[in-house]
């Protein structure tokens, strides 16, 4: 059953996406198959980062992003693509990294069910 979103979470969503660049978990698979520097952020709760998430990604929750960022001492440009559920939190959070500094966050569409669609990561045990 999909989630209904209130109203204004959504048009938060849809003004965060115009602002940052968004890929694809094809597109994620190719930038992490090319060899450049690469930071893969989960953002979710903790308790959904612990049923599943991407090997090698770092996890910091949408609601202490912008405090715990900077104790990854990343650059303003490190490559950096966010995920979620489903692409809507990430939306946010790569706007909020994009106005604290960060120029290249990507947020993933479709997040972590795209993930495990394009079979990046196991599906998690129910």
């Amino acid at each position: 059953m999909a989630k209904k979103h209130s109203p204004k979470f959504l048009q938060m969503v849809g003004q965060a996406r115009t602002r940052i660049p968004e890929c694809s978990a094809i597109e994620l698979k190719t930038m992490l198959e090319d060899g450049s520097p690469l930071v893969v952020i989960d953002v979710r709760e903790r308790h959904e980062f612990e049923a599943g998430h991407l090997e090698g990604s770092v996890h910091i929750g949408k609601g202490v992003l912008e405090r715990d960022i900077e104790k990854h001492e990343l650059s303003d440009n490190a490559r950096l693509v966010l995920y979620c559920g489903g692409g809507f939190r990430s939306a946010i959070a790569a706007a909020s990294l994009k106005d604290m500094g960060y120029s290249n966050a990507f947020s993933l569409w479709g997040g972590w069910r795209a993930i495990v669609a394009e079979g990046l990561a196991p599906q998690p045990e129910s």
